[in-house]
Parts: C-alpha cells; sequence; structure tokens
C-alpha cells in the first residue's frame, strides 16, 4: 500500500445521507426544476445556448437534430444525446408548449402520443420568441460559468424578455419534491407585468382582472375558478380540465358526441383506448362507435351514441370515467436563487420583474461604458484632426509603431488607446466629409452617454424601461386565449348538474298544486307569532304538506289508492313564496279521484331500508326500499286496500325501529318495527293499532334505535304532538311505552274544545327548526326549544295564534344537522337553535288520566 494513502473510518449512515443528500440537490438544481428567471431547466437553456452557437435563428436554415443534441451533450450536458433529443423535442411541440421555443422539421411526434422521429432525420431551428431570451446575452446581462469540463463557458440564465416560466409552465419530479406549473397567456401574462410595476402593492387576487387563469394549448375548458384562486395565492392547487365536446344529432335522430380537443398532456390515443375498455368491462352504456376523424382541419373524435340511449348520459359519463375531464395540480416549484421555492402568482410575476430590472441595469452599464470608450476614442480622433499635420510628422518621424504610440501620447496629450486607434486609423477618415461625421457621432454619443447616465442613477427611469419592453413583447407575440374559464360552474348538459344541489321546500296543496323555494324564505318567528302568508289558494283550496329536501333527492309520492309515483325534487318548477305552483297531474300520471297523501325523500335506494306504511283504518305494512327503485311513467303500487281504506303515511325504516301511531282522538299506540314481516309491495299489510268509534290514524312517527333513550332522551329527540286549534307540546319518548302491534294504545293529547282534535304527531330533536302550516295557507317558524317539554298527561301550550275558523294543517321540520355525507349538500344559512325559554302565554296545564292498554284485544293479521 503507497504510503501516501490514507484510510478514513467512518459511519456507512452517515455516508449515505450525505451521499444521498448530495445527490438529491444535484437533482434538484441541475436537472429537474426550472429557474424562476428565464423558466428553463439546465437541459433546455443548453440545447437553446448550443442552437445560438449554431445561428439556427428564425428563417435561417434548419440543421439536424443529431447535430443539435450531439453539440448539447459533447459541449454542454454530460448526459448523452438519447437524453437531451426528447428535450429538444418537447420544446417543438405545440401541445405541450403554450409558446414553442423550437421550430421543427419533421415528425415531432402528434398528440395521438406517436413518437417522434429518430434525430437523424429531423431538423430544427429556433422560433422567434426564443431570440429574445437571447437578444441582449452578449451585452454582460448575465453571468457565465465554466462547462462541466471547463473548457467552454455557458450562461447560468439567459436575459429573457418574456416571461418564459409563466407562459409555458414546467414539470418535472425530483427527489422528494415536484413541480407542475401551468402555461398562461403571455398578453395576459405581460399586462399583469406591466400593473404590478405601476401598483406594487395590489392584492394577489387583483392580478386575476389580467391573468385569468391557465391558458393550455390544446385549449377546452376550465371549470370553476376556486383552484385558480389557490394557486394564485399559495403556489398550489388544482385545476378541473375538460376537453370541448358536443352532441351533434343526425338526420335519422341518432346522436354523436363529437370531441373537438382533449384536456393538456392527455393523448388523444389513451383516451380512446379507455373509451374501448369502458365499453367492453360495460361500465358504460349507450356507445356503439368510436371514430378518429381528425385532420389538417383540427381534432374529430367521433363518438357514435345508440338509438335507445341519450347523448348527454353518456358524455357525462366520458367526464366521470375518462381523461376527458380531468385535474391539472398545480405545483408552482422553482428554484430561487439556487433553492427551490413554492411561490405564489405575485411572487412570480415579482421575481421576473427585478431579473428584468438587473438586466436592464447590467445591460445600461454595459452601454454606458463602450459609450463612454468610443467617446474616448472620438476625442482623440477630434484632436488628431486638428493637428493633423504635426500628428502626420510624427508618425513618419517614429521608425517603429510603438515609437510613435509615445510620441502622440507626449506631444498632444493622447491616452495609449487614443494613440493606438489613431495608428489604426483609415486615411480615408482624414477627408473633411468624415471629420463632419466624426464630429456628428461625437454630438450623438453626447446624447446617449447622458441618457444611458441617467438609467443608471434612476430606477423609475428603468422600470419605465421594463414596462416599454414588456409593451413591445405583448404586441409582438400576443394572442387569444385558447382556454375558456367557466367561472361559476354548475354543468353544462346534464339536467340535474343544470341544478344547484341546495335545500329547498316544498309545498303541496288539497288540490294537487306543488312548487319548490329557497328554504330561508321563511324567517324564524318567537313561538305564538300569526307567520307569513305561504301560499295564496283559492278559497277551496289549502295547504296539505310542507317539507324540506335537497334539489337532488329522489321523490317518492305515495297516494290515497296505495300507489307510489317518482320524481326528482329539481324536476317540481320554481316559484315564489305567494305563488300557487303548478299542478302535479302536469309532472306525474294519476289515475281518476287520486291525490298525494304522504312522501319519502331520500338520496339512494339502500338495500338495507324499508318503507314502512299505514292506512287511515290502522292498517300498516313493511316492504324493502329497494322495491321502489325502478319507476313507471303510471306509478307503481305500493299497498293492496281494503275497501273503504285509504293510505295516510309512509317512512323509510332501519329494520329495528319503533313505530308509533297517531289517531285523531288522540290516541297513540308504539310498537316495534319487527312486529311487521316485510311483504312485496301488492300486500295489504297487518293490523298497527285498534281503533275505537269514529276515530282514525292520522299521523305515524318513527322511533329509531338511537332515539330509544331512557331517563329524558338524551339524544335530544322527543315526540311533539300539535292540536289543530295551534297548541301543542313536547314529550320524552320514554314517556310513551312500548306494547303491542294491534293495542288501542294510550292518549297523547287530551281533545277539548280549547284544542280541538289531534292534527299531528311528530318525532323532533331540540335544535331542530318547526314550521308550522295552516289552512288558509299561514306559515311560522320556531324553534323547537321554544317548545315546552312536558309530560304526556298535558294538554299543551299555545304554539300558533289562528285567526277565526283556521286551522292548522300540517307542520314540517328544518333539521339542524344537514351532514354533506347524508345529504349531499351543504347548508349556512341555518341559524341555530337558541336555549328553551319559559313561555310567559302558557295555559294552565290540565292532567288527564292515562288510559290503559286493552290486552285483552287480539292483533291477527288482515286477511
Amino acid at each position: 500500500m503507497d504510503d501516501k494513502t490514507k484510510i478514513l473510518n467512518v459511519q456507512i449512515e452517515d455516508h449515505l445521507r450525505q451521499a444521498y443528500l448530495d445527490y438529491s440537490m444535484s437533482v434538484i438544481v441541475s436537472r429537474a426544476l426550472p429557474d424562476i428567471r428565464d423558466g428553463l431547466k439546465p437541459s433546455q437553456r443548453r440545447i437553446i445556448y448550443a442552437m445560438s452557437e449554431l445561428n439556427l435563428s428564425p428563417g435561417g436554415h434548419f440543421r439536424k437534430c443529431a447535430k443539435i443534441a450531439g453539440d448539447t451533450s459533447g459541449n454542454y450536458h454530460p448526459h448523452g444525446e438519447q437524453v437531451v433529443y426528447p428535450t429538444l423535442v418537447r420544446l417543438a411541440q405545440p401541445w405541450n408548449m403554450r409558446y414553442p421555443l423550437v421550430d421543427g422539421q419533421g415528425n415531432f411526434g402528434s398528440i395521438d402520443g406517436d413518437p417522434p422521429a429518430a434525430m437523424r432525420y429531423t431538423e430544427a431551428r429556433m422560433q422567434k420568441v426564443t431570440m429574445e431570451m437571447l437578444e441582449e446575452l452578449d451585452k454582460d446581462t448575465v453571468d457565465f460559468k465554466g462547462n462541466y469540463d471547463d473548457t467552454r463557458k455557458e450562461p447560468e440564465v439567459f436575459p429573457s424578455r418574456i416571461p418564459n416560466l409563466l407562459i409555458n409552465g414546467s414539470s418535472g419530479i425530483a427527489v422528494g419534491m415536484a413541480t407542475n406549473m401551468p402555461p398562461h397567456n403571455i398578453a395576459e401574462v405581460c399586462d399583469a407585468v406591466i400593473t404590478l410595476i405601476d401598483d406594487p402593492e395590489m392584492e394577489i387576487l387583483d392580478l386575476r382582472k389580467y391573468v385569468k387563469g391557465p391558458d393550455f394549448p390544446t385549449g377546452g375548458f376550465i371549470l370553476g375558478s376556486d383552484g385558480i384562486k389557490d394557486y394564485f395565492e399559495t403556489g398550489r392547487g388544482r385545476i378541473l380540465i375538460r376537453g370541448e365536446a358536443e352532441i351533434e344529432t343526425a338526420k335519422n335522430e341518432q346522436e354523436s358526441i363529437i370531441i373537438r380537443s382533449i384536456p393538456y398532456q392527455i393523448t388523444k390515443t389513451a383516451l380512446i383506448d379507455r373509451i374501448v375498455q369502458l365499453v367492453k368491462d360495460k361500465r358504460i352504456d349507450g356507445i356503439s362507435d368510436v371514430r378518429d376523424e381528425s385532420g389538417r382541419d383540427g381534432m374529430r373524435l367521433v363518438i357514435q351514441v345508440k338509438r335507445n340511449a341519450d347523448g348527454n348520459t353518456v358524455l357525462n359519463h366520458l367526464y366521470k370515467y375518462t381523461q376527458l375531464q380531468s385535474t391539472f395540480g398545480v405545483i408552482n416549484l422553482c428554484l430561487i436563487d439556487g433553492v427551490p421555492q413554492v411561490v405564489n402568482m405575485k411572487e412570480m410575476l415579482n421575481n421576473f420583474i427585478e431579473f428584468r430590472h438587473d438586466v436592464v441595469l447590467r445591460r445600461t452599464k454595459f452601454e454606458l461604458k463602450n459609450a463612454e470608450d468610443r467617446l474616448h476614442i472620438l476625442e482623440g480622433f477630434k484632436i488628431a484632426l486638428d493637428n493633423l499635420d504635426e500628428v502626420i510628422a510624427a508618425i513618419r518621424a517614429s521608425q517603429t509603431p510603438p515609437e510613435a504610440n509615445e510620441q502622440l501620447q507626449a506631444k498632444f496629450g493622447l491616452s495609449e488607446i487614443q494613440a493606438k486607434a489613431i495608428l489604426e486609423m483609415r486615411l480615408q477618415r482624414l477627408t473633411g466629409l468624415e471629420r463632419e461625421k466624426i464630429e456628428e457621432e461625437y454630438r450623438e454619443l453626447l446624447k446617449v452617454i447622458a441618457r444611458l447616465r441617467d438609467l443608471v442613477e434612476n430606477k423609475s427611469l428603468r422600470m419605465e424601461l421594463v414596462k416599454q419592453e414588456t409593451q413591445e413583447i405583448r404586441d409582438k407575440f400576443g394572442d387569444a386565449r385558447r382556454s375558456i374559464i367557466l367561472e361559476n360552474y354548475i354543468g353544462l348538459l346534464n339536467p340535474e348538474d343544470m341544478v344547484a344541489d341546495e335545500l329547498v321546500v316544498v309545498t303541496i296543496t288539497h288540490d294537487g298544486y306543488v312548487k319548490r323555494l329557497p328554504v330561508d324564505t321563511y324567517r324564524v318567528q318567537g313561538r305564538g307569532g300569526r307567520g307569513l302568508t305561504g301560499t295564496n289558494l283559492k278559497d277551496e283550496d289549502n295547504i296539505q304538506y310542507i317539507f324540506v329536501a335537497s334539489t337532488h333527492s329522489y321523490l317518492l309520492l305515495f297516494t290515497n289508492l296505495g300507489r307510489c309515483y317518482w320524481l326528482k325534487v329539481y324536476e317540481i318548477p320554481e316559484a315564489g313564496r305567494t305563488a300557487r305552483g303548478k299542478a302535479v297531474v302536469n309532472l306525474v300520471k294519476f289515475e281518476d279521484k287520486e291525490k298525494i297523501k304522504t312522501f319519502v325523500t331520500l338520496k339512494e335506494f339502500s338495500s338495507e331500508q324499508n318503507i314502512v306504511m299505514c292506512t287511515r283504518n290502522g292498517t300498516v305494512k313493511k316492504s324493502a326500499l329497494a322495491d321502489f327503485s325502478r319507476p313507471r311513467s303510471t306509478g307503481i303500487l305500493a299497498i293492496r286496500l281494503m275497501p273503504g281504506d285509504e293510505l295516510i303515511d309512509a317512512r323509510i325504516t332501519e329494520g329495528n325501529d319503533d313505530i308509533i301511531l297517531a289517531t285523531r282522538n288522540g290516541y297513540c299506540n308504539r310498537f316495534s318495527e319487527r312486529d311487521i314481516r316485510q311483504t312485496a309491495r301488492f300486500t295489504k299489510g297487518v293490523r298497527g293499532i285498534r281503533l275505537r268509534d269514529e276515530d282514525y290514524v292520522i299521523s305515524m312517527g318513527i322511533i329509531s334505535q338511537e332515539d330509544i333513550i331512557e331517563n329524558g332522551s338524551p339524544s335530544g329527540k322527543t315526540i311533539l304532538a300539535i292540536s289543530e286549534n295551534g297548541y301543542g307540546k313536547r314529550t320524552l319518548t320514554s314517556a310513551y311505552p312500548t306494547t303491542r302491534r294491534g293495542s288501542k294504545g294510550v292518549i297523547t293529547l287530551k281533545t277539548s274544545q280549547r284544542n280541538g282534535y289531534l292534527a299531528a304527531l311528530m318525532i323532533v330533536d331540540d335544535l331542530d327548526d318547526l314550521m308550522i302550516i295552516t289552512q288558509e295557507g299561514k306559515i311560522i317558524r320556531q324553534k323547537i326549544s321554544e317548545i315546552k317539554i312536558i309530560s304526556r298527561n298535558t294538554q299543551g301550550v299555545r304554539l300558533i295564534n289562528l285567526y277565526d275558523n283556521d286551522k292548522v294543517s300540517d307542520i314540517t321540520l328544518i333539521p339542524h344537522d344537514l351532514d354533506d355525507e347524508e345529504l349531499d349538500v351543504e347548508v349556512g344559512k341555518l341559524k341555530k337553535a337558541a336555549p328553551p325559554k319559559s313561555p310567559a302565554d302558557d295555559e294552565d296545564e290540565e292532567d288527564i288520566n292515562e288510559i290503559d292498554i286493552d290486552e285483552e284485544e287480539t292483533d291477527e293479521d288482515i286477511e
């Protein structure tokens, strides 16, 4: 072993950590991330610089890409030609670069995903916009560094006059980080640069007045502006992009979907393959053929729709399951002084402005020095011309050029540079005409020097020059936007997507008129208020039902004849608060003497849930919810009714809930849902409550397992009973004993001259809001928490003041816990409930005797 060899002992984990860190920084700084100043990665910059050395200017001749890749690899980028060539190709692809920097000749690939030809076949030169990046490279505007073997010099960055990082974007994967920056429109970016110079303190989002958002080379639609705002402010965001598509209908009424553009960085071949695979997997129905009819006139991808399929539905499936609609994740990660940083829009613009200012300052100093040097020589020429004979004599008397130089300096006070220039001056410059030219050049040079000195000393003048040059770039290269931004996107083709998913109030009258209106139309009033006018009705008509639902919910309408009709809430026409609405018979096909008795709203048909129905005569029936998922225009049978009976209510249950039936005379029976066996839709059902003389069922409530809690109902659920004269109360669910199906039940509210008959019974939550509707169309909204909780054997308190001959018609709830996962809606306008307060106008509470359950009554099934 050599005596000079020294072995160092190191911990391998420390060495590996340091080695990987060095590798990571090399990849980050020297390969994957762009510089914020010129927007180029080292490989891209070296390719363009090699092309400039080959003098491949726009309008000039092309050179083989093999030559360009070879010079780049051999002189500046030692990673092999096979690595350099793909980078060169991408710079020339107009579907990848918003403003291509390379003008390619030959096969440079296609948006179909076809590979380019080998580099020995293709040729390239620079684009006009590329020259704006190199324009001032020879004026000491940027620093140079040695190449990989220190045999050449290369620029650290280009003195770019174009904001290349913003107009062309960038993408790359480093070690532990990645960048993905979208392209923008050059005219918009230049406008933002000019505006930001004038107003450096402007807010980030104000920049959107100028830079609307990404402008992808493939065009298409940008859906919504939230993602744009995010990356403007934080440097990160998600942009939803959709290709341009339309539906064409042929003369034979067969529809075709025509795709004219696809999202950025998506290949047409990949999109077609995805569509074909989805059709094979039967995930998309309704497509009979896919044809690519693209040509010189642009992209035209034809998707033939089957005759029995709807073009809008198929198109929406394509948006959902293919790359026709995709997401561009923005990460504005770039190098600032060699350090990777995520920057927002204003920071990118400010860095470019500062860089342009530095370039202008260095260029001005360079030009000023050259001008002053030239002025110095011209001053020597003037001295020589003024003393022409003596200068000639001194030169003739000298034996050598150095001696002549010394003689001129000594006799005329010239500098060495001036003397040398005089010795090198051609004899023709001694003519009178040339003398005048020197004088004229001298005077013009004095003006130039004065202007350049002003620029060096005055920053505001330099910034004005940056603005002027940016305006020139805008005028020279500005073009129209290609990507269309749909700021307030709610959908384009699908009717359901055209309707905002929000809560609405739906009202149905006894004469069958229905309407929907925003849920916040009715303000919250205190208990005992007289209410707003909700609907202008005919004298013989009155409100029957009012409920809250999502516009995207399914609405199952159950009629008095035991039939069910299927409807979407958004299909109900929207109307004003005092409007009557539209007749239901115009939306669904009712039979003669058929009218709505109840409804069910839901988001989806779960296989785990049931529909429980009850009739006026006390019959109950349970069927699977899934049995109602396939509607017919003529409706479906929900329950087979006995003669003289009619359907009263229908509710969704979970399989182990409790059922509570309430009658007009104030009786109530509670029993377990498990006491009702599940049967098909066309069956009759079983007895739920044994009715007394001249009594009938008016309401049905569902008490879920979460609500079946004793000792004060800590879940917050109570039973609300309201009489037709406007009196009501809340009672704990534990106060209602669970009995058998078919029992007579217990008294829930005493019917008296003051109270009237029982109008409604409902399971409520402390935090819910209550809406009470009267027969004359009056509506009052109040908090459930303001209704006092009292025992079951009491009469209740006044909830609404009624005018003469007016009665309570119905009630509905506005829940407080409208969860996105359950309803897929967002509610921000519903106020939280206030704490309960003691009513000042409560009537005296009057005890009534509990009615014992008749255990001897039978509860056999109805035949």
